[in-house]
């Protein structure tokens, strides 16, 4: 067997140097089993070379070689080679056709390999159980059921329904489908199932969130006498994730340690990503520190589970850096998934510089030019405010792909960069590329903080046109752009129209009501949302408060205020004290909105007292506009609506005779949100007298 083994080895070797030779005039020849035992190389290059070497020599090679020739190429990748050789052949079998299926179900080509199946099929070939198994594997993930049915019914009328290897492919077929009762009915009916058989019905319930039958195939399949392998608990783990309760899990968690899979590395990531998304931190950490080997799965499963924590609380973010860091001491080079969610822990200022540093990383591994890694690069540029070089990551992608243009378009919105957001839409359209739902509401955001609704109805009507108007996203993007477009009546029609509407839905409309001063109509939706079993969030609270703050429902508010902290558990934020403050100041109950402030934990915030201020101006109260002045220069001294705020004369606080004449200084330093001439103003003096002098003086 050695010296066999030898001989094919330096049968290569020669064969390898009398391709590379350049041919002279006499061509020296291979027989076919030389060019065989090349073909059969684990290189792709000495076959290259072999089948270079027989064009050139006109060699006419049999159909094993040229079948051989077809599966090196294909187990390569390289399927469109792999098709220009089929095409030339002089004569295929059925192994020709399974070989060229396998490689476009490889590569992810599932279309083109129910074609050539078809092909086969009209040649009039006889189809094994290989041919039927990689065109159902391929009609399964294009979720293709019509498809899958004729498969399965040329299965049995070519008598092969009993292959096992058939069978399974059925049983995942049909589940994924969305059909796991005909992967049943399939599963009880054969006579004979392996451990693949029972992974893919696993599979089949996990996919439909079945899990009472789930458990139960479990149970079956472990007292089958069949051992749970880390294919089949990884699966189960999954369902925990989403459709089980975590007590399952930790039941499931006791099965994996009795059967000595606690340290198998997929076991163990299934657990670790149960307990994360379970939020049960301290057993997932205990499952990664017991882990031996951790590779670069936990390592990201871990990552991101961090991250996915930070919408309850922005410190777990933080713990995902020291992760990152001994990965990499470790030696472990982190993958493209490692990489976006490493960047996504680094999406707020505090860490910005950390980002730069992932960027780094991220340029010495060779991934800057990998559509995935690119458009998690414009998201954290975009949310950390460098436009700049959110723009720089965008031009450096080599492809501009659906999701590079989304990631770009969403962070010139949020840079306030609209009409650059618009080109880039519009370019996405002319690109022949479809946009999807986030793409569509993210525009149709642009829309309504520009309160452009001839904009706003032009995109409407495209969404109408290509069947995405059934998405919650689009409709509730819809109802806000058209509530502040002014369109009151087309936000009414829109939700209206809306099956079943969620808690944004509701948000959205009691917003609109409370903009456009229908306070009472949006205090009914807050009480019909209620009704309807819809729990109210923080976004709900604030339109109804904006409400009550717009129809001088004083009284209303502060009890709706109380309720939300009392019956919802929800913990005020700014937006919500600034509402009550306000709700107050409209009202003329200056001295409760001053006292609410002091007492609110929040009176470091500019926000709160510029809303005071603006009561001030408006019911002429001198000394505590004076008051909130001096605390607004305090708090923001850069500011210009600080300055421009200060400025009593333009608030009428401070009143002058209407002769006296008035100097007014430009100020072209300090002028960010200009809303209105005065504030280009920065000092107002008068050409006679010093009174208006020193009250300015005392206010700035």
């Amino acid at each position: 067997m050695e010296k066999s083994k030898g001989t094919t080895f330096n049968l290569v070797l020669n064969g390898i140097e009398l391709c590379r030779r350049k041919p002279t005039r006499g061509f020296i020849t291979l027989d076919s089993i030389t060019y065989t035992k090349l073909v059969q190389s684990s290189s792709l290059v000495h076959g290259q070379l072999a089948h270079c070497h027989m064009i050139k020599t006109a060699f006419k090679p049999c159909l094993f070689l040229i079948n051989n020739l077809l599966s090196m190429y294909s187990k390569h990748g390289r399927v469109d080679v792999a098709r220009q050789l089929f095409e030339t052949m002089p004569k295929r079998n059925i192994v020709s056709y399974n070989l060229l299926v396998d490689g476009y179900r490889q590569m992810g080509f599932y279309e083109n390999a129910i074609d050539v199946f078809n092909q086969a099929r009209v040649e009039g070939l006889k189809l094994d159980k290989f041919t039927f198994a990689g065109a159902l594997n391929s009609s399964a993930h294009i979720e293709c059921l019509v498809i899958g049915k004729v498969i399965h019914g040329l299965v049995v009328v070519n008598g092969l329904h009993d292959k096992v290897v058939l069978v399974n492919a059925l049983i995942d077929m049909y589940g994924r489908c969305g059909r796991v009762d005909f992967a049943r009915v399939l599963f009880e009916n054969s006579d004979e199932l392996d451990e693949i058989s029972w992974n893919s019905l696993i599979k089949g319930y996990v996919r439909t969130g079945e899990n009472k039958e789930l458990l139960r195939v479990l149970v079956e399949m472990h007292r089958s006498g069949l051992k749970l392998n880390s294919h089949t608990l990884g699966s189960v783990l999954k369902a925990c994730c989403t459709i089980l309760d975590h007590s399952t899990g930790k039941i499931l968690h006791g099965c994996i340690v009795k059967l000595g899979l606690d340290f198998d590395i997929v076991v163990g990531t299934a657990l670790l990503d149960m307990y994360m998304k379970n939020r049960q931190v301290h057993a997932a950490i205990q499952i990664f520190e017991s882990t031996p080997n951790r590779n670069v799965v936990m390592y990201t499963a871990m990552i991101s589970g961090f991250v996915q924590l930070e919408t309850a609380d922005e410190s777990f973010s933080y713990e995902a850096f020291p992760l990152f860091s001994s990965m990499l001491m470790q030696g472990i080079k982190p993958s493209k998934f490692t990489f976006s969610s490493i960047l996504k822990a680094c999406n707020h200022d505090e860490a910005f510089e950390y980002g730069k540093q992932i960027h780094a990383q991220i340029c010495k591994n060779n991934f800057q030019s990998d559509e995935f890694i690119g458009s998690a690069l414009t998201e954290f540029y975009s949310l950390s405010g460098s436009f700049e070089d959110c723009l720089k990551c965008f031009s450096l992608a080599p492809e501009l792909d659906i999701v590079s243009r989304t990631s770009m378009i969403s962070c010139c919105i949020q840079n306030g960069q609209f009409e650059r957001g618009f080109s880039l839409f519009y370019e996405l359209l002319a690109s022949k590329l479809k946009p999807d739902e986030y793409v569509i509401s993210r525009i149709l955001s642009a829309c309504a903080k520009l309160s452009t609704g001839r904009s706003g109805e032009q995109i409407h009507g495209y969404v109408e046109k290509t069947g995405l108007d059934g998405f919650k996203a689009i409709q509730n993007s819809l109802i806000s752009m058209y509530a502040k477009s002014g369109d009151i009546n087309s936000a009414s029609k829109i939700f209206n129209v809306t099956e079943n509407p969620d808690v944004v839905s509701w948000s959205a409309m009691i917003h609109s009501n409370a903009q456009h001063g229908f306070a009472r109509e949006a205090l009914d939706l807050f009480e019909l949302m209620n009704n309807r079993g819809l729990i109210p969030n923080q976004f709900t609270f604030l339109g109804v408060l904006a409400a009550c703050s717009h129809g001088g429902l004083v009284d209303e508010g502060l009890q709706y205020y109380e309720s939300m902290k009392k019956d919802y558990g929800i913990t005020p934020n700014t937006r919500h004290y600034a509402s009550v403050v306000d709700l107050l100041a409209r009202a003329e109950k200056l001295d409760a909105a001053e006292t609410f402030i002091l007492n609110s934990g929040f009176d470091d915030n500019p926000v709160m007292w510029q809303a005071l201020l603006s009561a001030c101006r408006v019911y002429k109260d001198i000394a505590r506009g004076k008051r909130v002045s001096k605390i607004l220069v305090e708090l923001e001294p850069q500011s210009a609506s600080s300055y421009t705020d200060a400025n009593a004369v333009a608030f009428g606080i401070i009143s002058l005779p209407k002769s006296a004449p008035l100097n007014m200084i430009k100020n072209l330093g300090v002028r960010e949100g200009c809303r209105t001439p005065m504030k280009l103003f920065s000092q107002i003096t008068a050409n006679s007298g010093d009174s208006l002098r020193s009250s300015l003086a005392e206010l700035v």
